[in-house]
This record gives structure tokens, sequence and C-alpha cells, in this order.
């Protein structure tokens, strides 16, 4: 997915919800931070969406441009309606979003999540291709490990947040170890 795909789908998710303000979430909330990130951190087809003030209207972006729709035939691109619940969030994340398009004059803005609120809900998911895509973030300089663990307190009460700060250091230690080009911060 491209920065202008993004775009695309944001105007369309806007105008299908007639909401102006959308949250996206999930690996392509990268085209917020930076329009032109490496390839490997774009190789997915769909953007997370959702409605900020009426979260419920996910399901109507998942009809009509979501995985399988002829948008998404169309265009190689789709967006998923998803819920609030769908990433787990440290707290002020609304306070650290990107708005894409920065423009007075858009159809409706998307505000994606942050490089470190990316990392930390995707370390949180745990997934093989979550921890595949936070070490890309480490590798190619979006955030750094010291400024991801000092994030990990500000984890929802739910969250394990020990477990979760071994998991992020037992990550980047096995990547190191197995030739990756993690940066050394500490």
């Amino acid at each position: 997915m491209k920065r202008q795909d993004l775009e695309h789908l944001i105007r369309a998710s806007s105008q299908i919800t007639q909401e102006y303000e959308l949250v996206i979430i999930g690996s392509q909330s990268i085209l917020g931070t930076d329009p032109n990130p490496p390839a490997e951190l774009t190789v997915s087809a769909e953007a997370d969406i959702y409605p900020l003030h009426k979260p419920e209207l996910a399901h109507e972006i998942d009809v009509h441009i979501g995985e399988g729709s002829p948008f998404h035939e169309l265009n190689g691109y789709y967006a998923q309606g998803v819920g609030v619940e769908t990433a787990t969030l440290p707290s002020g994340w609304l306070d650290r979003v990107v708005r894409v398009p920065d423009s007075a004059h858009s159809s409706g803005v998307g505000y994606c999540i942050s490089v470190l609120d990316l990392f930390l809900s995707k370390a949180e998911a745990g997934r093989e291709k979550d921890k595949d895509f936070c070490l890309l973030l480490l590798e190619h300089g979006y955030l750094t490990l010291p400024e991801a663990l000092a994030m990990v307190p500000a984890m929802p009460e739910a969250v394990d947040k020990r477990r979760l700060s071994a998991r992020i250091r037992r990550w980047v230690k096995l990547a190191r170890e197995a030739g990756r080009s993690i940066p050394v911060w500490e």
C-alpha cells in the first residue's frame, strides 16, 4: 500500500460513514508517520479503520470497501472496518496520532496511530507477523528499544507489563543473535 492509497481509503470511508474523523490502526498506520517507508513495511493490502466518534459504523466500511468488494478488486487494496478493541494501545495514544491528509480541504481525516503506539500494540498481540514488523521498525530506526520499553507502563491495566517488556527484549536479543541489524542503544 502507498500513502495515496491510504488517503483514498480515508476519503472513501468518510463518504461511506458520513464521519469526518477516522482512526487507522495496524501496520499501514506507518504511512502517517512516513509517506514513503521501506517496501517491507507496506506489504499489506489492507488498512484497519474505524470512525472515531461512531465506531459502530466500521461494519459499513467492510461492506462497501472491504476485502473482496468491487472496490478491492478495482484498486488492489481495501479497508477493514475494525473495532476500538482491535488494538491494545498505551494511554494518551490519541494525543500522538498523525493526521492524514493534513489538509483543511479534505473530505475526511485519518488519525494514524504513532509508530511507538503501533509497535506496542503489535508487541502486545505477539504474533509472528507482529514480531517481524516490530523488528523492522527497530531496524529502520523508527524508534529505539529504550523508547519502546519506557512506554510499556502506559499500556492498559489488563496488560502484563513485565511479560510484554520481556517479550520485546527477547525478540531483540534473538534477532541480534540471528544477525539482524538491530541498533544497540543501551
